[in-house]
């Protein structure tokens, strides 16, 4: 037997593909899968790519998880507090809703509302220390989608001094499923095709959590829908606190040892495709010749590195396994 794991949340999109990567790793065994709505399914009925998947989703309660070492909570924002205060401090439970991952309480009120349900170790190994931390850590607080994209492009630079920490603009575009699956008009297949349509502007709830990750002190994001199921392209901008600093230089040096961060080669740039399926992150930097400010451009897949693949990454960390380990760092074309 390996390490047993639950997910609770598992008819969503992220749930999904936890349940793929998980039942594909090495060293895990899937012992449970919960919903709400859909419990009483079989996994692969609401997954069809699942299919030999031998497994019914249970509901979302301490029990139907209590045979798990290690837990998922891939459930709505305010939803994953509640349900982690009631398992075991011994299982390790890794959270991909926001509710551990600021440290403001102030913050959470004012972009998610309610009580702040306090504060977990941050799950990006790529940012300095916390690999070791989340190595020793038992509750981990996964990563927003579009703050991965955005913190791995900028946390270094910031960090090295080469941008000002304020004056951050960043514009990204994600696929429909990081709205989740539940039914919304906005994301019908005949109101996305052939659209882009920006949201949230000037008030995404991942501001305070990628100021929090990266040193930005101010920062303008502008979240935008685009046609396609996944992906996230961000485009970072910063005014330059060096003259003549190459970025692309400073985040290939912060991420020569990081084996799911890949700076292209000069003249490539990041694509969504390129990541599908992947747990990789794009990157590519320049300085603008007419303005002077740097440029990153970032390419994820939201329900990779930017959920389920990241989480898998943090849970592999916190059982003692190399990081890597039931996780594919190349994509899936065309």
């Amino acid at each position: 037997m390996g390490i047993r794991v639950g997910v609770a949340g598992a008819s969503g999109y992220a749930g999904g593909e936890l349940l793929r990567l998980v039942a594909g790793h090495p060293e895990f065994d899937l012992v449970a899968a919960t919903a709400h709505r859909q419990a009483g399914q079989p996994a692969s009925v609401v997954h069809p790519q699942l299919a030999g998947l031998d497994l019914v989703l249970g509901p979302t309660e301490p029990d139907a998880l209590a045979d798990a070492d290690l837990v998922f909570l891939a459930l709505p924002h305010g939803e994953s507090a509640a349900l982690a205060a009631r398992l075991p401090e011994t299982v390790r439970v890794v959270d991909l809703g926001a509710d551990h991952r600021l440290r403001d309480a102030a913050a959470w009120q004012r972009y998610y509302g309610g009580a702040h349900a306090g504060t977990w170790t941050y799950g990006l190994p790529e940012l300095p220390g916390q690999r070791p931390a989340i190595a020793a850590a038992n509750r981990v607080a996964n990563t927003g989608c579009y703050a991965v994209a955005t913190t791995l492009a900028l946390a270094p630079l910031v960090a090295a001094g080469v941008v000002e920490p304020a004056d951050v603009v960043v514009v990204a575009a994600s696929g429909t499923s990081g709205a989740g699956r539940a039914a919304k008009t906005n994301l019908l297949g005949s109101e996305v095709m052939g659209d882009l349509s920006p949201y949230k502007v000037g008030a995404h709830q991942h501001v305070p959590e990628i100021k929090q990750a990266t040193g930005a002190a101010s920062l303008s994001f502008t979240p935008v829908l685009a046609p396609m199921p996944r992906g996230i392209l961000a485009t970072v901008t910063a005014v330059p606190a060096a003259a003549g600093a190459d970025p692309r230089a400073v985040l290939a040096e912060a991420y020569a040892d990081a084996p799911f961060v890949h700076v292209l080669p000069e003249g490539s740039w990041p694509h969504t495709a390129a990541t599908l399926g992947s747990n990789s992150c794009h990157l590519q930097a320049t300085v603008d010749v007419d303005s002077g400010r740097v440029i990153v451009v970032s390419a994820i897949d939201n329900l990779g590195k930017g959920a389920a693949g990241q989480a898998v990454q943090c849970a592999n960390l916190m059982v003692g396994l190399p990081e890597q380990t039931g996780l594919s760092v190349f994509g899936v074309a065309p």
